[in-house]
This record gives structure tokens, C-alpha cells and sequence, in this order.
């Protein structure tokens, strides 16, 4: 009987190759009009014709791009006649949520026994700790939109809200990570806050928007409480992206996710990110009325940030002793290749060959030397989930195997 294990980890790949590729494509488009939406907002000065203000026209803004001037108009509410082409901003956000839920199902629910899952964190069964992430993505959805039914719609409460969401975020970025492996968490918290920002516009933004149209056609009143509720879900969005992408770019950090208090780890890089955001969100603001930018909220994101790094800094290694000292990169290869063969050949082998990678003889080894000591000693993010439970002191002796063999190879 022929064996198609390896062609269905080849599509996969594949698929995670494509599904990637998309996602950053559209998220792009996505947090790119956001962004310049954002700014937009922020920096519209209110017409000095008076034909606009006869037109309902509440802020304008002059700007060149691309070798031609732009005027684009924000109205009070709504214009007085609707415009016969309309474009609706959408598609990008329901595209990303689309390809990152299926990079996300391709990559981690389809190997939930090894992406989702760290016995050494919680030991659990691939279908229970399936369900329990797509809880998250769902429970922080209705927690989210429940408290911006309710508090965020009492006058003056903004602030309390944001720290309410925050509060939420802290609680749970803590949870996953006592339930699910750090890079797993890490993602999840993000896809979470990613899910609500798309839920955001589904529900509340475009249905908005969609019944200020028919109001228009109906030649009705328009509600400006619609455009209240999406402005304010808008806002949210813009606080949400810099965490997420933070979030979605984790698991090339081994050493983020890793840490005994990664859950706090978390959080203070998400903060920071959204420390930032606000930076910038102020600064158009600023910007427009001629005063000096708010680099107070910059400098506590960064200061967040060197805080962070200061923590996580590794200690400073001890003097070595005489035996280490002593080994020579013999000795050092032949310490490695035991690790190797202890810690990394049960999935890196002739009949287990992960991503194509073979480990299973001195000369493979010796071959792939510069990945091992990145994955493994740089990165830390081998063996992945630490399954093969190594020790602090083998990663220490492949950093010096690298280093001793690396420097006896004779240069060209």
C-alpha cells in the first residue's frame, strides 16, 4: 500500500505557502486604508468655500501623490445627494480574516497535537484544545461587543472602556498561555483581537453605513448614531493593529514566547504597540492645529519596549570552566551529535524528514550546522514546543560546537 503521509505534508506546505501569501497581501490593503482613513479623520481643516459648507462638506484636505492633487471631502453626516458610483470598503477586511482563519486551520488546527498543544503547559486532548481556540476567537468577540453595547455607549466612558478591553486582552493573553504552547498563544490573542476587528466592520460598520444609504434613497433622515457607533468601532481597530501584527510576527521569536511569564511578555509589546499608535494617531491631530507632537505617548512605548528588552536580556555567561575551555572541536562534535541524536533525529529523519530536513548523520549535520545553531541556540525555537525536553546546557554546548567548528573552517 503506498503511503501519500508525505504528498499530504507537501500540500499542506503548499497550502500555508499560498494562504500566507494572500493574508499579507489583502492585509496590507486592509490596514493601509485604515490607516490613511485614520489620518484622514485627523487631519481635515473645515472648508473656507462656501459653496461646501452649502453642500454639508465638515472637513476637507489638500494633498499630492503620485504627480496630482487630491481634495478629498468628509460630510457632516451624509451629502444631500447620494453619489451614483459609491465604494465600499469591506472587502479587505473580510478577505484577511478569510486567509488568516484558513492559515490558521491549515497550520495549526490541522497539527493541533503539535502546534496547539505543550504537555510540559497543559495536557489535553487535539480536539478539546480545538474547540477551546475557537472559543477565543468567538468569547472575546461577545465579551468585546457586549461592554461597547453597554459602557461604550454611556457619554464620557471611552476611557473606561479602553481599559475595560485592555483588562479583558490582559486576562486573556494570561489564559492561553497556561493553556495552549507559547507560539500558539501568542498567535491565538492575536487572532482573537483580529477576529473582533473584522467582526467590528461586519456587524457594525458596514450595516451602518448600508442603512444611511437606504435612508438616503428613502429621502428619510439620517440617524447620526449609526455613523457614532462606526466611528467608535473604527477607532478600536486602529488601537488593535499594531498588537496583532506584533502577535502574528511572534513565532519567529522563540525567545519571547518561550519565557516562564510570556503571558506578561505579551501584553507589554502589545501595549507598547498600541502606546505607539496612539502616537501617531495624536500627531495628525496635533499636526492640523500648528502644536508640537505628542511625543510623550511615543517615548512611554518605547520605554515599554527597553523595558521588555532589559528583561528578557540573557545573563551574562560565567567564565568558562578549564574542561570546557579545553574541549576541542572534536570533542565539541561529537557532544553534538549526541544531543542531536537525542533531541532532534526522532523528527528529522529518513522516515520522518519535517520540512525536508534530515539529521540522522554527522554529515547532514555538519551541512545544516548554521540552522541548528539558529533554530536551536539563536532563535530557541527547536524543537518545537521543547518536546524533546532539551536542557539549557545542550543548547549552550551546540553554541559552542557552532561557534568552534564554524571558526576552523578555513576562508577562501
Amino acid at each position: 500500500m503506498m503511503d501519500f503521509s508525505p504528498l499530504f505534508g507537501y500540500a499542506l506546505d503548499w497550502a500555508n505557502l499560498l494562504l500566507r501569501w494572500a493574508h499579507v497581501i489583502v492585509a496590507i490593503a486592509w490596514i493601509g486604508s485604515s490607516f490613511y482613513f485614520v489620518w484622514l479623520d485627523n487631519s481635515l481643516t473645515p472648508p473656507t468655500d462656501p459653496k461646501l459648507k452649502e453642500q454639508g462638506v465638515g472637513g476637507e484636505l489638500w494633498a499630492v501623490h503620485g504627480g496630482g492633487f487630491y481634495n478629498p471631502q468628509k460630510y457632516l453626516g451624509a451629502p444631500k445627494q447620494l453619489p451614483a458610483h459609491l465604494h465600499w470598503f469591506y472587502w479587505e477586511s473580510y478577505s484577511t480574516w478569510l486567509t488568516g482563519f484558513g492559515l490558521f486551520t491549515v497550520l495549526y488546527l490541522f497539527n493541533a497535537g503539535t502546534f496547539l498543544i505543550d504537555k510540559t503547559v497543559y495536557d489535553w486532548s487535539p480536539l478539546v484544545a480545538v474547540h477551546a481556540a475557537l472559543g477565543f476567537l468567538v468569547g472575546f468577540w461577545l465579551i468585546y461587543d457586549l461592554l461597547c453595547r453597554t459602557v461604550g455607549r454611556m457619554p464620557g466612558k471611552d476611557g473606561l472602556l479602553g481599559a475595560m478591553v485592555f483588562g479583558v486582552v490582559v486576562a486573556a493573553s494570561w489564559l492561553a498561555c497556561q493553556l495552549f504552547a507559547g507560539r500558539a498563544a501568542f498567535l491565538l490573542v492575536g487572532a482573537m483581537m483580529a477576529t473582533a476587528m473584522s467582526a467590528n466592520v461586519f456587524f457594525w460598520i458596514i450595516p451602518g453605513q448600508r442603512k444611511v444609504v437606504a435612508a438616503m434613497k428613502a429621502g428619510e433622515p439620517v440617524d447620526p448614531v449609526h455613523g457614532q457607533r462606526g466611528k467608535q468601532r473604527s477607532v478600536h481597530n486602529t488601537y488593535f493593529t499594531l498588537p496583532v501584527l506584533f502577535a502574528m510576527l511572534s513565532n519567529h521569536y522563540g525567545w519571547a514566547y518561550s519565557h516562564a511569564h510570556n503571558w506578561l511578555v505579551l501584553v507589554l509589546i502589545m501595549l507598547a504597540g498600541a502606546l505607539i499608535r496612539q502616537f501617531f494617531v495624536a500627531r495628525h491631530k496635533t499636526e492640523v492645529a500648528g502644536k508640537p507632537a505628542p511625543w510623550g505617548w511615543a517615548a512611554a512605548g518605547v520605554a515599554v519596549l527597553l523595558g521588555v528588552a532589559v528583561w528578557l536580556a540573557p545573563a551574562p555567561s560565567k567564565s568558562a570552566a578549564p574542561t570546557v575551555a579545553a574541549e576541542t572541536p572534536q570533542q565539541l562534535t561529537a557532544k553534538a551529535q549526541a544531543i542531536i541524536g537525542q533531541r532532534c533525529v526522532m523528527c528529522h529523519n529518513a522516515q520522518i524528514a519535517n520540512k525536508g530536513v534530515r539529521l540522522d548523520s554527522p554529515e547532514a549535520i555538519a551541512t545544516r550546522a548554521q540552522a541548528i545553531y539558529q533554530q536551536v541556540v539563536a532563535l530557541r525555537a527547536m524543537p518545537l514546543n521543547n518536546a524533546t525536553q532539551i536542557t539549557e546546557d545542550e543548547r549552550a554546548t551546540l553554541g559552542r560546537w557552532y561557534q568552534a567548528t564554524s571558526a576552523a573552517v578555513p576562508t577562501p
